[in-house]
């Protein structure tokens, strides 16, 4: 496909104006909210919230959801973009509901995801994404626009809908990977003990926030920080975000070392964990475990964290359900042969190399189904972009 001659032949003669996102939407305030402890696996409506996953949790409570529309949604702490187009409920406060108006929803959502330029020190609410410019065809003449904005939809459709493929097969196979991984912590033969998480740690971090918009903290920073909407059940090998070193004195943000089992204790993320394969600091609503390597591999604490993560998640305290280090530290832990040390590393490492195959095929960036969907997704984003390449005026370029 050439989108150039493409793009040419479909905006022959027309105009385009470029319009700021919040000209032409409107804000939907949702009628109910629902605090963390009341996500549900399964459910009879759906909750949106500012996390990764397009669907937060379900829930069976006698609330009212936001009516059927299509809506596009904004993560007003998170910079999550996501298009419903069915009735949901709205999960925690700093959620943008956004209604498109004279323009065609999922349009606006891909030219968004297109054109919004995160910002990494911290200015990234509503009030900046606003400001995002939409290119908007012909639009002293709304049918030929709607049809313009209609047709790229249904290309770049074409390209979501082969990562939708791929990632039914991957909740496919972690549902297989789930199902050996329960088998493989049954330990039927009744050879262990349990211990708790806090008896196989040599140490516990937490961290802090560096003031939010001070240049110094951020800017040419090299120190990687990690925050929670990071932490994915999965490895870490680098941060979204980098501080400097005189944030790094100046807040209790503070080193951790490699190899770590990092669990999110605060909010929406609440139980979710990760491994960081590098030294790195984090964000004060990320507790990590440096796990004692004569008691336990720190992976198949990392396997067993993950395999708990809903029974973890559901021992958080407050509105927010958050977590903290007793509760963590105090959270059971199976340890197979306990008074042979030798023989229970090497069982654990039995275990672990099994669900690390399992892993690498449902979690790893690198290889497997994971690694297969992010091509696609690199590939719907550069035609993304190609379709959307409308020129700008010399002062919008400015």
């Amino acid at each position: 496909m050439s989108g150039v001659s493409f793009l040419e032949k479909l905006l022959d003669g027309v105009e385009v104006e470029w319009k700021a996102l919040g000209s032409v939407v409107e804000t939907v305030t949702a009628p109910s909210k629902l605090k963390g402890d009341s996500y549900r696996p399964t459910g009879k409506l759906p909750i949106i919230d500012q996390g990764i996953e397009f669907i937060a949790g379900y829930t069976d409570e006698d609330v009212t959801p936001v009516e059927a529309g299509e809506y596009v949604i904004f993560g007003d702490h998170s910079e999550h973009i996501k298009y419903v187009d069915f009735p949901f409920i709205q999960g925690a406060d700093g959620l943008k509901i956004l209604r498109p108006i004279s323009v065609n929803a999922k349009y606006i959502y891909h030219a968004f995801l297109n054109f919004y330029t995160k910002e990494l020190n911290y200015k990234r609410h509503w009030s900046t994404a606003q400001q995002t410019l939409i290119p908007i065809p012909c639009p002293d003449n709304p049918k030929k626009s709607l049809e313009i904005q209609a047709e790229i939809v249904r290309i770049l459709d074409s390209f979501t809908e082969l990562t939708a493929e791929l990632t039914a097969e991957l909740t496919a196979r972690k549902k297989q990977y789930n199902y050996y991984r329960g088998r493989l912590f049954s330990f039927e033969d009744g050879n262990v003990k349990w211990k708790t998480l806090g008896d196989v740690t040599k140490k516990w971090y937490s961290g802090g926030t560096p003031t939010a918009g001070k240049a110094e903290y951020y800017d040419g920073g090299d120190i990687p920080w990690l925050r929670t909407q990071e932490v994915r059940f999965s490895d870490i090998e680098d941060t979204e975000v980098k501080i400097t070193q005189k944030a790094l004195v100046d807040s209790a943000a503070k080193w951790i070392p490699a190899n770590c089992v990092i669990i999110a204790i605060s909010g929406a993320t609440a139980g979710r964990s990760a491994v960081n394969k590098i030294p790195l600091t984090t964000n004060q609503h990320c507790g990590c475990l440096e796990i004692d390597s004569s008691k336990a591999l720190y992976r198949y604490v990392f396997h067993w964290v993950a395999y708990n993560y809903e029974n973890i998640k559901a021992l958080g305290q407050g509105a927010r359900g958050d977590l903290n280090s007793g509760i963590i530290k105090g959270f059971p832990l199976p340890i197979p042969y306990a008074d042979d040390p030798e023989k229970s590393l090497a069982e654990q490492g039995r275990i672990v190399a099994i669900l690390d195959k399992f892993d690498a095929l449902t979690n790893s960036i690198t290889e497997g189904l994971p690694r297969e969907i992010e091509l696609r997704q690199k590939q719907y984003e550069y035609y993304r972009d190609l379709l959307l390449s409308f020129p700008k005026p010399a002062e919008v370029e400015a």
